[in-house]
């Protein structure tokens, strides 16, 4: 038996508390270092497991001279778990027209001002894109601390392409209206991610399988980074039968991959070669056909060479 046969390691190593802690307090000292310009700071919080609040994050909402949030009552909730006290006001869809000249006046006394939302990114189906416009067309700094996003934490745990992606917010309520922004959304070749509220997710998943269709991917992610996270994988028409059943709870994000290209076969892409060719060179020519087909440009110029080999 071999006497130098690696040890394979049960546990990790143990972790150094105290080295741990005092990183964490250097670098949150670092962030609490950097000068707080006046401007608007628009700050992701978590949307549901709290240590997800940046360092950046929690100097920044310690520092600000107010805090302008969805619900006052939820907010003061987060920040008395980081023990911040500072000053907090209601910025809502239902009070936003009213209060934005009063936080661009804020800006104009060169304060710092902090949006929130209730949970994740503020602006992303949340109010606040009209501040940020009038903010900085008025040349008040806009500064953005990311951090937590649904759609995006989704998406990245989907297995669904992430290079093309397209954030459609929440769907129409009704039925017919839904199908209709659907049918816009069909053909798009893209992952789609929607908001959803529980009442409706289950009649929105069998209106998105009859519309885009029941062998298309799909993902329903429920409680995001929350103690009952649930991430749902399978064909839309598997999915909308399965959430059919039962009642459904939490805060849900619906991830649609995009539509699956048709096959697209040598005689349609010898046709548009045809018709380059006779005023591109192959190379140029391969490139454009390749480009409106979608289909490899090796494969294209392939065939362009057979083409201008037969013509020859």
């Amino acid at each position: 038996m071999a006497k130098n046969r690696q040890v394979r390691k049960d546990k990790p190593d143990a972790v150094d508390i105290e080295a741990l802690r005092r990183h964490l307090l250097a670098r949150f000292e670092d962030a609490l270092s950097q000068p707080l310009l006046p401007g608007l700071y628009v700050v992701a919080t978590p949307i549901g497991n709290l240590a997800d609040l940046s360092l950046r994050a929690v100097s920044v909402l310690a520092r600000a001279d107010v805090v302008y949030c969805e619900d006052t009552r939820h907010s003061r909730r987060l920040l008395d778990q980081y023990g911040l006290s500072r000053e907090l006001r209601s910025f809502h869809e239902h009070n936003e027209e009213r209060e934005l000249p009063r936080v661009l006046d804020e800006l104009a006394a060169q304060r710092t001002v902090a949006l929130i939302s209730d949970a994740g990114t503020p602006l992303v189906s949340d109010p606040g894109f009209k501040l940020v416009r009038e903010a900085a067309a008025q040349g008040h700094r806009v500064f953005s601390i990311p951090g937590p996003s649904a759609p995006i934490a989704a998406l990245a745990c989907s297995g669904l392409p992430t290079n093309r992606f397209l954030f459609a917010g929440f769907l129409p309520a009704k039925s017919a209206a839904r199908r209709a922004s659907l049918a816009e959304l069909a053909q798009i070749p893209a992952t789609l991610a929607f908001f959803e509220a529980p009442s409706r997710v289950a009649e929105t998943l069998v209106d998105m399988a009859e519309v885009l269709g029941l062998d298309r991917d799909a993902v329903v992610a429920r409680e995001l980074t929350k103690l009952h996270e649930e991430i749902r994988r399978g064909r839309l028409g598997d999915l909308a039968a399965t959430l059919a059943e039962g009642e459904l709870r939490g805060e849900f994000v619906v991830l649609v991959g995009p539509p699956v290209a048709a096959e697209i076969g040598d005689e349609q892409i010898v046709e548009q070669l045809e018709a380059s060719l006779a005023h591109m060179s192959v190379r140029d020519a391969s490139r454009e056909v390749a480009e409106a087909l979608g289909v490899p440009r090796a494969r294209v110029y392939d065939l362009a060479l057979k083409l201008k080999r037969g013509a020859q």
